[in-house]
C-alpha cells in the first residue's frame, strides 16, 4: 500500500429496521423514513472512500442477522443499531453479539451504551468519579415515592431509560408536588420505566462533539438558544425540539455553533466533556450535553455515546466547524474502531460458516 493511502475495509452498517406498522408524519425526523435517509447517506460517504459498504438491517429476525454477519465477514461493523421501542433497551445487547462474534464495532462498547441508557445509573456513576450534574438527581420507581423526598422546585422529570428527548414536553418542568406526581404517573405508565428526577437548571446549554479513540478530540462546542422561544414553553431540548418540524419548538429553537464562549469556560466545558465520556466507557464518537449553574459550574445532563450521524448537523455540524467533512469524520470513527477501547479483550464465541471449531490438544 503506497504511503498515506486510506486502508479501503469490508464494512456491515448496520441499524435497527423494526417498525410497528404505525403512520408516521414526514415531518417528524424521529422517524423510520429519515433513519433511512440517513443511513443510505452513511453508505454512500463511507463508499466514497473506497470502503465496501453492505447495509444490514436488524428488525425481528436475530438469527437471519447473525447469519447474514457471518457470510458477509466485515472488517468492521459500523453501529448505527439505535432503538425504536419504548425502554426496549437492546442496543448494549446488540452490540454484545457483535462483539461475541468477534468483529470490530464502531462507537461505544456495550457497558458504555448501556451506562447512557441507565440514566440514574450513569449520574450516579459520574457523581462518585467527582464530575458535577444536576443537584437531587433521584430516582422514582413509585408515584407514592414522591411524598417520601423534600423537593425544591423547579425539577426536570424524564423517563430513566430514554433518549433523544423521548419523553420530554412541555408538561416536564414542574414547579409543585402536585405536578410532579402526575408527570412521574405519566411516565410509570406510558413507558413503563422508573421517573429520573433533577434540579432544572436555567443556565447556558452546550452540546459538546467527541471524536477519537486513543486521542479524543474536543469538537467546537455547540450552544442551545432558548431566547426566541414563548414564555410558556420551557427551555428545554424535548423530542419537539429536536424532531417535530412542525412544532414551535423545532422552529424556535437555534444552535449556534462556533459557541461564544470564553476560552477558559470552553475548557472547563470541554474538560467535564472527556471526562464524563471517558468514565461511563465512551469510545470513538460521542456527545455531551452540560448546562451551566448559578455558578457557571458546567454539569453534565446526559453522555449520549451514539449520537446521530446525519449530516449537517449534530456531531456532523461541528465538526464541519472543525475542518473536518463529513467522510473524513466517518473515517475517524472507523479507525478508532480498530484502536479497540482499553482493554478489550477479542474472544469471538461464534465462528465464521464452514469453520470448525478448534480441537484443543491432548493434555
Amino acid at each position: 500500500m503506497k504511503k498515506g493511502r486510506l486502508p479501503k475495509y469490508r464494512i456491515a452498517l448496520i441499524y435497527n429496521d423494526f417498525g410497528e406498522n404505525l403512520p408516521e408524519a414526514r415531518s417528524d425526523h424521529g422517524g423510520m423514513w429519515h433513519l433511512r435517509q440517513e443511513v443510505r447517506s452513511l453508505a454512500r460517504a463511507l463508499r466514497t472512500l473506497g470502503h465496501k459498504v453492505a447495509v444490514v438491517p436488524l428488525a425481528d429476525d436475530l438469527a437471519s442477522f447473525q447469519r447474514r454477519l457471518l457470510r458477509l465477514a466485515p472488517d468492521v461493523v459500523f453501529n448505527q443499531y439505535d432503538d425504536v421501542v419504548h425502554g426496549a433497551l437492546y442496543e448494549m445487547r446488540v452490540a454484545t453479539l457483535v462483539r461475541m462474534m468477534g468483529f470490530p464495532l464502531t462507537g461505544s462498547p456495550a457497558l458504555g451504551l448501556g451506562l447512557s441508557r441507565y440514566k440514574y445509573m450513569c449520574a450516579s456513576l459520574l457523581q462518585g468519579a467527582g464530575i458535577a450534574i444536576p443537584a437531587r438527581t433521584t430516582l422514582l420507581e413509585r408515584i407514592g415515592d414522591v411524598d417520601r423526598h423534600q423537593w425544591q422546585f423547579p425539577v426536570i422529570v424524564q423517563p430513566s431509560q430514554e433518549h433523544a428527548g423521548i419523553g420530554l414536553d412541555r408538561d416536564s418542568v414542574v414547579a409543585s408536588k402536585t405536578a410532579l406526581r402526575l408527570k412521574v404517573r405519566t411516565i410509570i405508565t406510558t413507558y413503563r420505566q422508573p421517573a429520573l428526577v433533577q434540579a432544572f437548571l436555567k443556565g447556558r446549554e452546550f452540546n459538546v462533539g467527541l471524536v477519537g479513540g486513543k486521542r479524543l478530540r474536543v469538537l467546537p462546542l455547540a450552544e442551545v438558544d432558548y431566547s426566541r422561544l414563548p414564555f410558556d414553553i420551557p427551555p428545554i431540548m424535548s423530542y419537539a425540539a429536536k424532531f417535530l418540524e412542525e412544532s414551535t419548538e423545532y422552529q424556535k429553537i437555534r444552535v449556534i455553533c462556533p459557541a461564544r464562549v470564553e476560552p477558559e469556560l470552553a475548557a472547563r466545558i470541554g474538560d467535564t466533556a472527556v471526562r464524563a465520556f471517558r468514565a461511563i466507557g465512551g469510545w470513538g464518537y460521542g456527545r455531551v450535553d452540560i448546562r451551566l449553574d448559578e455558578e457557571l459550574l458546567p454539569r453534565v445532563l446526559e453522555v449520549n455515546c451514539n449520537p446521530s450521524l446525519e449530516n449537517g448537523v449534530g456531531l456532523v455540524r461541528s465538526a464541519k466547524k472543525a475542518g473536518i467533512g463529513y467522510a473524513q469524520l466517518l473515517q475517524l470513527i472507523v479507525k478508532a474502531a480498530f484502536e479497540g477501547p482499553p482493554f478489550d479483550m477479542n474472544l469471538p464465541i461464534s465462528f465464521p460458516l464452514g469453520r470448525k471449531r478448534a480441537t484443543p490438544a491432548p493434555t
